[in-house]
């Protein structure tokens, strides 16, 4: 069956890339044809009618004709342009994050509709008032579970007993916790704290309505979690993520200072 010349999509803009002097290839994350590109031409002029629905960081309904090596963007209308995410510097970084995310785990063409819904509503999220830390530790915990890397936390991964009260360890190699007993089998184990499961665990479980009236003032815990799921991330993936680099430099820098850091 021959395919239309043109088609409809709704898309989230995860990448841009110059093209020429004009023009953009975007990366776009689709319900129905997972991540995908597209060349936006005169998008960069200051008279363009599509730059606005083109924005990184946006929900929108494109239309697209189809072209031999990509498709040209010939029409938008936004959905949602998350604005809070374009005038907060850390909300802003934090959808980056996310979207850096998509793009590193996910391949080309492949559909996935649940995990497009949960890049929308994970995007709507960080502009609600709502623990923007939770809400990327939701992000990653999920997108784990669509993409088939879910971390085992109910069992030992090595024995598989149930894990025993107390501090347990997470093997980002071996995929999820070990219990003390199998820790010294691996090397790379790192103890996790029996609060950190059960948030873990929580998270795994839930969606954004139970997530968002969970407080947890704990910073210790919060970076517990981070440091976590960072660890397991950067293992799956096997580099650092750029945004992620960002995202601690600009925590650094809005770190509030010290009596006596004021002081020297």
């Amino acid at each position: 069956m021959t395919r239309p010349r043109s088609y409809q999509t709704e898309v989230v803009i995860i990448r841009k890339t110059r093209l020429r002097e004009a023009d953009h290839i975007l990366t776009l994350y689709t319900p129905d044809l997972g991540k995908t590109q597209g060349v936006a031409r005169g998008v960069r002029r200051p008279r363009s009618k599509l730059a606005g629905h083109l924005e990184l960081l946006t929900h929108s309904q494109v239309s697209l004709a189809r072209g031999r090596h990509l498709d040209t963007i010939t029409g938008s209308q936004t959905i949602n342009a998350f604005l809070p995410l374009k005038s907060d510097l850390v909300l802003g970084s934090c959808g980056l994050y996310v979207t850096e995310l998509i793009n590193q785990f996910t391949p080309e063409h492949v559909p996935d509709p649940p995990l497009f819904r949960l890049l929308v509503d994970t995007l709507g999220n960080l502009c609600q008032d709502a623990d923007r830390e939770l809400t990327l530790r939701y992000f990653e915990v999920n997108l784990l579970h669509h993409l088939g890397y879910r971390p085992q936390l109910q069992t030992c991964v090595a024995c598989h007993r149930p894990l025993p009260p107390g501090t347990n360890y997470f093997s980002p190699s071996a995929g999820g916790v070990v219990c003390a007993e199998c820790c010294p089998t691996q090397p790379l184990a790192y103890p996790l704290s029996v609060n950190a499961l059960k948030v873990l665990r929580l998270l795994q479980s839930s969606g954004y309505a139970t997530i968002n009236r969970l407080r947890i003032d704990d910073s210790q815990l919060m970076r517990e979690l981070e440091t976590t799921m960072r660890h397991y991330l950067r293992h799956l993936l096997e580099r650092d993520l750029k945004s992620a680099d960002w995202l601690d430099a600009l925590r650094e820098q809005l770190r509030p200072t010290t009596a006596t850091e004021s002081e020297c």
